[in-house]
């Protein structure tokens, strides 16, 4: 994606300095467009637990270049033992920091296997560098794949439409900003409208970090794609008026039979569409799928700070501000995300292909999985 014309991948080496992680500090966006610097897995940690970063898989990318950097600092111990036990406790203080996304755990066990195969601590790091740089090149690769198979969903409505805008409702980011690039339920939208079919985003402001009416419609701004803030709230309202053609949204984590867990209010938006017949996809890379769960019961649901609910942050003269919107004394619940039945999912969208939301059929394409 193009920022003011100029690409860039939401996390990067260095180029003057590869023991040095870049990443958009998207704490700061829409106002400001911040690059941070890291250099330590003490930071990563940070930066994905601040949600400095966030999104599946590019939280499984900060990961992967998180063990980058532990084996960095790792071989500085006095011996391997002790270059073993950093990467060790390094794993365990980033897989702490998220708990819902399957990604995290994806991505540094794929790294731990692949650094423990080295021989020397050069080695390992040599193993762990060309590891971070694959995950990071899959996760783009994915979610341009993403965007092809969308785009024939996308194309089927347009038909339909003679000429008018195929109106799509999403909710949270699971764009650019939420991966390595593309996207997962923005990537087919953007194929689209590079298509030059007439396309247009209903964007849920997503409470209570609001990051659709602060990424999502930011990034959707940068491509030029025709887009409408709305309260969470509206989506049934638009469903109910025809005013919306299919719901695409992304995934944290989906069982190998279906299910999908993702931000906060994805169950109610697929609720309503099946009460209006709107399809409802799920986006996701395969990276986001976890093999070892069928029931959605299963996934945990990360709870975070009741502050996020009772305070919001805005933009004014140039800072930064928060602001109280509760009652000091009233207590909060802030559950990150909620689990969409499988039930309610018309389809799943994957780097390779479009898929029903059952096992039988998740598993069709990616028999690998099957045992």
């Amino acid at each position: 994606m193009k920022v003011g014309g100029q690409h860039f991948r939401t996390i990067w080496l260095n180029p003057a300095n590869e023991q040095v992680v870049q990443l958009i500090d998207q704490r700061f966006l829409p106002h400001r467009f911040v690059i941070e610097d890291v250099s330590t897995v003490a930071q990563m940690a940070i930066a994905i637990r601040a949600m400095h970063v966030r999104g599946a898989g590019l939280i499984g990318a900060s990961a992967g270049y998180g063990m980058y950097l532990a084996a960095i600092e790792g071989a500085g111990s006095p011996a391997v033992a002790g270059f073993d036990q950093h990467l060790a406790n390094a794993a365990a203080q980033l897989k702490a920091t998220r708990p819902t996304a399957v990604n995290l755990a994806w991505a540094i066990e794929r790294q731990s296997t692949n650094i423990a195969k080295g021989k020397t601590a050069e080695e390992k790091i040599a193993r762990a560098l060309d590891a971070a740089k694959d995950i990071a090149a899959e996760d783009e690769e994915h979610c341009r794949m993403i965007g092809q198979h969308g785009l024939s969903l996308i194309e089927q409505i347009a038909r339909k439409r003679d000429g008018k805008p195929v109106n799509v409702l999403t909710h949270c980011n699971a764009g650019w900003l939420a991966f390595v690039d593309y996207g997962s339920a923005l990537a087919p939208v953007y194929a689209a409208h590079d298509r030059g079919l007439p396309v247009h985003v209903w964007v849920d402001e997503t409470r209570p970090r609001n990051q659709g009416s602060k990424l999502t419609a930011w990034e959707l701004g940068q491509h030029g794609v025709p887009h409408t803030i709305i309260a969470d709230s509206s989506g049934g309202h638009l469903m109910q008026r025809g005013d919306v053609d299919l719901v695409i949204v992304g995934s944290d984590r989906t069982t190998r039979a279906g299910d999908v867990a993702n931000k906060i209010g994805t169950y109610l938006k697929a609720l309503a569409a099946q009460d209006n017949g709107i399809p409802f996809y799920v986006a996701l890379p395969s990276s986001s799928f976890d093999w070892t769960i069928r029931d959605g019961s299963e996934i945990p649901i990360e709870e975070r700070g009741a502050e996020e609910v009772k305070r919001a942050d805005g933009w004014r003269d140039g800072q930064m501000l928060e602001v109280s919107v509760a009652p000091e004394g009233s207590p909060a619940a802030n559950f990150g995300f909620d689990v969409t039945p499988r039930r309610l999912v018309t389809g799943l969208i994957t780097e390779r292909g479009v898929c029903k939301a059952d096992e039988k059929s998740i598993l069709d394409l990616f028999p690998e999985h099957a045992s």
